[in-house]
């Protein structure tokens, strides 16, 4: 089973930077064997994809984020970054780490970005 943690929400003004954190932790000897990946809610909307690491498929966005947000991972940290540039107010959301290993997927419990204009 694998635990997600993430960190690093809060209330940025627009225009500014954060660094979103996932812990991995569990029965997983490696982050980069498996895909690791970022969703987001936005207050009254459906979960949608940020962003996802994958060995098969290099790094995916969302078109609403690329070019703006990069994920990156550190298998020694068992970690994954999402570092948020030119943050928007439609960025605002609860930010969710996701992985699938072995079929099951795993989500986080989620972390608040609250961008202001």
């Amino acid at each position: 089973q694998v635990q997600l943690v993430e960190s690093g929400g809060g209330l940025v003004q627009a225009g500014g930077s954060l660094r979103l954190s996932c812990v991995v932790s569990g029965s997983i000897s490696s982050i980069n064997d498996i895909p690791v990946g970022w969703h987001r809610q936005a207050p009254g909307k459906q979960r949608e994809f940020v962003a996802l690491a994958s060995s098969v498929d290099g790094n995916t966005y969302s078109g609403a984020v690329k070019g703006r947000f990069t994920i990156t991972r550190d298998n020694a940290k068992k970690t994954v970054y999402l570092d948020m540039n030119r943050l928007k107010p439609e960025d605002t959301g609860v930010y969710y780490c996701i992985t699938s290993r072995l079929g099951v997927t795993s989500w986080g419990q989620g972390t608040l970005v609250t961008v202001s204009a």
